[in-house]
């Protein structure tokens, strides 16, 4: 969505969340059948594991086939030296060769039928032997073997309770270093765009330990950080105080404790430079202090010259280029032109009354430095239209380039008719990620339908945002930044903690 005006707190970004449990490499899973006489759990326990020699992530899916239970322990044991660096969806530990899983409080009541899935990464040395036997509250689990399925995609790797992963496209997924698939699925962290141009500080609120842990909470694993390049350029419009060095610092503060907490960052260009007052403009400035169409060639390579050169040795971050271009509706070129702007800038945008930098330009100024980290480049129409991502998308010498694109319920592209048209020939061919999504209803009956289409096709979301304005002035998350959620928040809480 377009950018706040600017002093309004009811900003136009997305957020998307993510936790991502599930599809590892295919090892045999046992069937556990029914529990001694008088046992309260009858279980049943798949076991994987995608190993790379020195380490391994193993996942656990936990079937109860009896009655319904409040809580749940899991323990097994390994035969050999494995040892637990970290697990999620679960409170894992271990004592020896004995592994133990505790649910965590959103995910301990299981109905009859119900499952739930918990991994964790381990090293070890030697021999690597599944584990055999299991035991679900004090009960062991038994029977006969699952039948095992092939996978058609990569392990898909859960969030970490450790340092983010390291990541790459291959084919249209992301993957991490050990070649497990990621999904990147959380929430949008506005305030960098306007705090510092507005001379309010940098954020717009706190963005501390305690504010990443009620993120992290929700079972997000990205944040999307929008961002202003006056301010990171030091440009003399912007507040000393908030500008430069100091901008650049907060951002790389931020970033860090995002990443320490196993959270992908996004950083992204949101508001930039640029005169514009033709049709469907937000101000009437060239200063960064509003969404503009494209963005400018004057400043906006440079602002990415400097952030990759910042972030070009850590790949856990995520370059977004540009947060909506909407060169198709400014009335001032056909739409087949608009997209040879929205890629090439310049000349190439006939009407703008400032010279634009294209898609290429900005992934070019990427590139330059080195930089092969992976990167986003937003459609054209305010993100909703990726109709020629695919014939247009600029020339990636890294191979690292996704589609990004946004997403609420008053968009022209918010129905399955139109995403099965637009976005799933993309989808087929490079990683997706919705990079804002959300409602003006402050319900979630909307992105309830457009998560699970976007699930089904393998892509990434991130819900707009993790703000406490008031809904109904814009898509807002949360009530308070201890994670209480709105309405709409709920929504997408919910659905990232059970996401498998």
């Amino acid at each position: 969505m377009r950018s706040p005006s600017p002093r309004s707190a009811a900003v136009t970004a997305l957020a998307g969340a993510v936790c991502a449990a599930a599809s590892l490499v295919a090892a045999t899973g046992a069937v556990f059948g029914a529990p001694a006489a008088g046992a309260a759990v009858a279980c049943q326990v798949g076991y994987t594991a995608a190993d790379w020699g020195t380490g391994f992530t193993a996942a656990v899916t936990i079937t109860n086939r009896g009655p319904a239970v409040g809580g749940w322990t899991l323990t097994y044991s390994y035969t050999g030296n494995q040892r637990l660096a970290n697990g999620w969806n679960g409170r894992w530990s271990q004592s020896g060769t004995t592994v133990t899983v505790v649910n965590e409080s959103w995910n301990g009541s299981l109905a009859t039928g119900a499952a739930v899935q918990a991994g964790a990464r381990f090293a070890y040395s030697g021999a690597n032997a599944d584990p055999t036997g299991f035991t679900l509250n004090g009960t062991a689990c038994n029977g006969g073997t699952e039948p095992t399925e092939t996978p058609t995609t990569p392990p898909t790797t859960p969030p970490s309770d450790g340092t983010a992963p390291k990541l790459k496209v291959s084919g249209n997924t992301f993957v991490d270093a050990a070649g497990a698939a990621v999904r990147l699925r959380g929430v949008n962290r506005s305030g960098g765009e306007f705090a510092c141009v507005q001379g309010n500080g940098v954020w717009d609120g706190p963005m501390d330990a305690a504010s990443v842990a009620a993120i992290k909470d929700w079972n997000a694993n990205a944040v999307r950080v929008p961002l202003n390049s006056d301010c990171w350029l030091g440009l003399d419009n912007v507040d000393p105080a908030y500008r430069g060095a100091a901008y650049q610092n907060a951002v790389k503060n931020y970033v860090g404790l995002l990443e320490e907490n196993g959270i992908t960052p996004i950083v992204e260009l949101h508001w930039s430079h640029g005169l514009w007052t033709g049709n469907d403009n937000h101000c009437d400035t060239a200063a960064a202090e509003c969404q503009k169409p494209m963005p400018d060639a004057e400043y906006a390579p440079e602002f990415w010259s400097q952030v990759a050169a910042a972030y070009k040795d850590d790949t856990a971050v995520v370059f977004d280029l540009f947060n909506e271009p909407y060169p198709n509706n400014l009335q001032v070129m056909d739409y087949g032109q608009s997209w040879k702007c929205w890629r090439d800038g310049g000349p190439d945008c006939p009407g703008l009354t400032y010279e634009a930098a294209g898609m290429q330009d900005l992934l070019d100024a990427v590139r330059a430095t080195g930089a092969q980290n992976v990167v986003l480049a937003a459609g054209n129409s305010y993100s909703n239209d990726l109709g020629q991502w695919l014939a247009q998308r600029p020339a990636d010498p890294a191979g690292n380039l996704a589609a990004a694109w946004h997403s609420y319920n008053f968009n022209f592209c918010e129905d399955a008719a139109c995403w099965d048209r637009q976005l799933a020939p993309v989808a087929a061919e490079v990683p997706l990620v919705a990079g804002e999504i959300g409602e003006n209803t402050c319900g979630h009956s909307y992105v309830d339908t457009l998560m699970s289409w976007l699930d089904g096709h393998g892509a990434s979301y991130l819900g707009w945002t993790w703000n406490t304005w008031d809904c109904a002035g814009g898509p807002s998350l949360i009530s308070s930044y201890d994670g209480t959620p709105t309405a709409y928040g709920a929504g997408l809480r919910d659905h990232l903690r059970s996401a498998p």
